[in-house]
């Protein structure tokens, strides 16, 4: 059964966070946009991931997802809008992709609640709240659309102040962990590697530059032996970082996902794979 537009827009808007058991937290390597609408095997992954979620007991009450794709500076932003517009910020892309839609509510009692709790790491003030200017980017929706295509549960995307260094991203993903268990499923979308400037299109889910496969595989084994402070320190690998991520918003939405996991809880990939031999595909679940 589906939830047509009208329905979701006028069912009870989410007032407050209520206790819950402990909601997982998932990094999600998007890709290209192309995902959110092709047959292939990103997407089938991201459709049974939230079908898995949507079988479990208690299903979450609101997504708080962290984008590579909104990007501020002088502080963070959660959007506090009641209807979040679906943005096609991205070109050149097929009028099928521009005509997607995720018509999802918002939850604005929450976030202005969310803004005062969480501190911004920079000057310890309260988070601002976007009411009306952004909404739900590609990295968001192009993910949570095959993975909760009814649209019933509240989103609410958390900007990254880009001005800010890497160690401070992790501090308000710690700030996260909180939120766990009062119902909120944590995402963060991006990618461990990003370089579309050596993009080999058609290349094989397999096949990837040899630095590619070097920065992933170091990332990978921090994850897998529970070193995720250590995530943050992704620069001091020098070059290989550096051909990682010509600019590094795609993988600060890691640090935030990294930060909510609690030291005793394990991870699960799913989609380690490669595209256009420049961008890894992995991502990771826990709870």
């Amino acid at each position: 059964m589906t939830t047509s537009l009208s329905s979701a827009a006028t069912a009870p808007a989410l007032q407050a966070l209520k206790p819950s058991p402990r909601m997982p937290v998932m990094f999600v390597g998007h890709g290209s946009p192309m995902n959110a609408i092709e047959d292939n095997a990103w997407r089938r992954s991201w459709q049974a991931m939230g079908a898995e979620l949507m079988a479990r007991a208690v299903q979450p009450q609101l997504i708080l997802c962290v984008s590579a794709h909104w990007l501020t500076r002088g502080g963070w932003q959660l959007t506090g809008m009641a209807n979040p517009k679906t943005i096609h910020d991205f070109g050149g892309f097929p009028q099928a992709l521009f005509d997607e839609q995720y018509p999802v509510p918002g939850a604005p009692a929450v976030a202005r609640s969310l803004a005062k709790e969480l501190k911004s790491p920079a000057t310890g003030a309260a988070l601002g709240v976007d009411e009306g200017e952004w909404g739900l980017d590609h990295g968001t929706w192009s993910v949570l659309k095959p993975m909760f295509p009814q649209a019933r549960i509240p989103v609410m995307q958390l900007s990254m102040d880009y001005s800010r260094p890497p160690a401070e991203h992790y501090v308000l993903g710690q700030q996260l962990k909180a939120l766990r268990e009062r119902g909120v499923l944590i995402v963060g979308s991006g990618n461990i590697v990003h370089n579309l400037r050596a993009s080999r299109r058609g290349s094989a889910a397999n096949e990837a530059y040899d630095w590619a496969t070097e920065f992933d595989t170091v990332v990978q084994e921090q994850i897998k032996k529970g070193q995720l402070g250590a995530l943050q320190d992704f620069l001091k690998l020098g070059a290989v970082a550096q051909q990682a991520h010509p600019t590094h918003e795609h993988y600060l939405p890691l640090l935030y996902a990294a930060g909510a996991v609690l030291p005793s809880e394990m991870p699960r990939f799913f989609n380690t794979g490669y595209q256009s031999a420049s961008i890894s595909m992995r991502s990771v679940l826990w709870g």
